[in-house]
């Protein structure tokens, strides 16, 4: 497996959400997994699409490809769906979050006395 392409497993989670798969109306994707790699690629190392390595082949056509799916919504409908669970609702008992043994307060002696 090469740099900055997706594992078996993240391939199995992905693909079903994608489109230009056998059974979908129109033409299907040549090589869906080959394309998500070659995005996966420009995404990781920050390159230009003109950079594109030649195995993942020609850049224009990868991108002309992107910005269709990013037109047609396919990567916010795949984001939502790998996205991990609503954490806003969670809660933090206050038992087992420990300060800091400096967060307990001022030190002795510098107390300002009252009057």
């Amino acid at each position: 497996m090469r740099r900055y392409e997706i594992t078996d497993r993240q391939w199995e989670s992905v693909s079903r959400l994608l489109p230009g798969k056998s059974g979908d109306v129109g033409r299907s994707g040549r090589d869906n997994r080959l394309f998500l790699n070659a995005v996966l690629w420009v995404a990781r190392s920050g390159a230009p699409w003109r950079d594109l390595p030649e195995r993942f082949g020609p850049w224009n056509s990868a991108y002309v490809r992107f910005r269709r799916w990013s037109l047609k919504g396919v990567w916010e409908r795949v984001f939502e769906a790998l996205q991990e669970p609503d954490l806003d609702w969670l809660m933090v008992d206050s038992t087992v979050v420990r300060a800091h043994q400096h967060a307990a307060g001022q030190k002795k002696g510098t107390r300002k006395r009252s009057a």
